[in-house]
């Protein structure tokens, strides 16, 4: 049977489409950098525009909001380092009272139930003053060793991190001829509707990103707030560390989370950190699902509360922390292609007759 022209493009894009995918899933190791930087490129494009209408050159404009990028990361991670530098001592004191304080109320507790569990507090004393009191040159010789069992993963990420950078700046030097260059690819007949798709869902994309930078502001605030007015005196960058970490889900709060934590309990020595922490952040965690984030983000690309909540369970259910990760970008452009579907219907003559 002969197919017709339309059944024959049809084909045509499909075999096109499982060509694609083939070679993504083959060159997945490969083009990881590069889609991580095209991302980040799609992101910062704005800024560099933004600067280039104002008559400064492309070139300063990119290196200039490459070089910020790069330093608002290292802040991010920077935070944790007056944690990490308050903490460590505290803990060198605080473990072996830990140790001897649970030896003397747990033990005769689960005695009682014919469990007998002592503690060696004086080895444990031993083990945490050799590992927090380690010199430079034995953290040394241990990452050298650790560097040494897993060389190949830590070659590939040592590449990528100096790779990532140069294909950024590349991709945002020439971003408005590749942009140019992929139009040029639709099929004429086809480039109104297929430009027309691509610029609202550049627009929802962008309307995702402001709100959800006007969540982690917020988070920010309320988390450095709370914990300063229940005296912690690492509220600012725990705070402020949680508040912007909050963009990668699950794992940016729990990691927040987990150095109040640290920190409260080194602090107060007693159950009134662990408290502080579960209210603090148990109030922040459903704020941030059940207002900020339906508000905030799912208001502004069109998705209403409910349907940001139902999209975070299930893309986390399906792809699981991935999954959580694009629900709402990837929800957001569902939701462009379902309007023009829902346009297409009610212009057919299916929907009419």
């Amino acid at each position: 049977m002969a197919l017709t022209p339309s059944q024959r493009r049809s084909l045509a894009w499909i075999a096109v489409a499982i060509v694609a995918a083939l070679v993504l899933w083959l060159l997945a190791p490969v083009l990881t950098p590069f889609i991580v930087a095209a991302v980040l490129a799609y992101a910062l494009h704005p800024a560099v525009e933004a600067l280039a209408t104002r008559r400064m050159p492309r070139l300063a404009a990119v290196v200039i909001v490459e070089v910020l990028a790069i330093f608002a990361l290292l802040a991010l991670v920077l935070l944790v380092v007056p944690v990490i530098a308050k903490e460590v001592p505290l803990l060198r004191e605080q473990i072996p009272v830990m140790a001897e304080r649970l030896n003397q109320n747990l033990s005769p507790w689960l005695r009682q139930f014919g469990i007998q569990v002592s503690l060696d507090s004086a080895s444990i004393k031993a083990f945490v003053l050799k590992v927090l009191d380690a010199n430079l040159e034995d953290w040394a010789a241990a990452a050298l060793s650790s560097a040494r069992i897993g060389g190949s993963m830590l070659l590939a990420f040592v590449g990528n991190a100096f790779l990532m950078p140069v294909v950024l700046f590349y991709l945002l030097i020439d971003w408005p001829h590749l942009v140019e260059r992929v139009q040029g690819l639709v099929p004429p007949h086809q480039r109104d509707r297929v430009l027309g798709f691509l610029a609202e869902c550049d627009s929802v994309l962008g309307q995702y990103l402001r709100g959800q930078l006007l969540v982690m502001g917020v988070l920010a605030v309320y988390y450095s707030t709370a914990l300063a007015i229940a005296g912690f005196d690492l509220a600012l960058p725990v705070g402020v560390f949680t508040g912007l970490a909050v963009f990668v889900p699950y794992l940016g709060f729990s990691l927040g989370m987990a150095l109040a934590l640290l920190a409260g309990v080194l602090q107060f020595g007693g159950w009134y950190g662990v408290i502080v922490v579960a209210v603090v952040y148990g109030v922040g965690q459903v704020a941030e699902s059940l207002v900020l984030t339906p508000r905030l983000v799912g208001e502004r690309i069109g998705l209403n509360p409910l349907a940001v909540i139902f999209a975070l369970l299930a893309f986390g259910h399906l792809f699981g922390f991935i999954g959580v990760l694009v629900a709402l970008p990837v929800s957001a452009l569902l939701l462009v292609a379902l309007r023009r579907t829902q346009a297409a219907y009610l212009g057919s003559h299916l929907y009419r007759d």
